[in-house]
């Protein structure tokens, strides 16, 4: 059996996460602390105490989530599992910097600051009320892809997420994705509704961020990852430090094509999916993408234990 870590991104957060990871593993409440200092601010306290609306702060959620996922791949580790024995690591959007800082790609410090300043940059790319997104349920690819062409006319509408069969979210300016939402209701989407999200991320609006990420990234030391990261854009398994942060310019603008990526875990000998961090969103697409992957989830301290105890068993 062979194992795919991957990273959750915005959406899975929720107050008090990582909590169980904190008070159970010194491993697990050193990276809460590095990425507290990074930060230069107490990020942990919103994390398990909230307020809820300040954690779902976009430039708040980015770093948070990554530490949550972070603090539970140190305590795998403390645990004995390797992160270097896996096949590949993947992540979903802001997912992939976390993958990459658990893969030794990137410090920790540098991946909170990283993710601090993409949060901010996305936030302020496009004027607030100006972009939107919207999730068209029961449309294929295809489908959801014709859908953003005709309603996109002068303005931006892209597919931002390809998540899983039937569930493609597109972004764009505001009047764009309300008309995306009436179409794709006229070409029998099940279901199709604006998303409450803070701007239009994944999407040609996201240009100004993308050059943020470009200036910011081009000061960072990275490495080459112990694993191989399966890129959100290409599809490719990277390990080339430039061609990962050119990865990651191009990944604010371009969509995130997690069903494909899902679906090359396969071909790269993946039999275990196992999601490192908050909520299970990861693993419940995974189960739609590919039935024949086995799934886990490791969220706190006993779901530690457990895949411990796997690791050892499938070594």
């Amino acid at each position: 059996m062979t194992f795919a870590f991957t990273f959750p991104g915005q959406g899975s957060q929720s107050v008090g996460m990582g909590l169980s990871l904190h008070d159970a593993y010194p491993a697990a409440a050193r990276v809460f602390e590095e990425v507290d200092e990074a930060l230069g601010e107490k990020l942990s306290a919103l994390i398990f105490e909230g307020p809820e609306e300040a954690l779902r702060l976009t430039a708040n959620t980015q770093p948070a989530l990554m530490a949550v996922s972070l603090a539970a791949m140190r305590a795998l580790e403390s645990e004995g599992v390797k992160i270097g024995e896996a096949a590949l690591v993947a992540g979903h959007s802001l997912g992939e910097y976390s993958a990459l800082a658990a893969a030794g790609a990137l410090s920790i410090s540098d991946a909170a600051r990283l993710l601090r300043l993409r949060g901010e940059a996305m936030q302020t790319a496009v004027p607030a009320g100006e972009g939107a997104m919207a999730a068209l349920l029961g449309l294929d690819l295809e489908a959801a892809e014709e859908v953003a062409k005709l309603a996109a006319g002068d303005q931006v509408c892209d597919v931002a997420n390809d998540n899983a069969p039937g569930q493609v979210v597109v972004s764009g300016d505001v009047a764009a994705v309300e008309r995306a939402v009436a179409i794709a209701k006229e070409k029998g989407a099940k279901r199709a509704m604006m998303l409450p999200v803070s701007a239009p991320f994944h999407c040609g609006l996201m240009a100004p961020a993308a050059e943020a990420m470009k200036d910011a990234l081009s000061t960072v030391a990275m490495k080459a990852p112990v694993v191989p990261v399966l890129a959100n854009v290409s599809l490719e398994l990277l390990t080339d430090p430039e061609a990962i942060k050119a990865s990651l310019v191009r990944q604010v603008t371009e969509r995130v094509r997690w069903r494909e990526s899902v679906l090359k875990f396969g071909g790269h000998g993946v039999s275990i999916a196992a999601e490192i961090g908050a909520g299970k969103v990861l693993t419940g697409l995974a189960k739609r993408i590919d039935k024949s992957l086995e799934t886990m989830v490791v969220n706190g301290a006993d779901d530690v234990k457990r895949m411990a105890e796997h690791w050892v068993a499938a070594a």
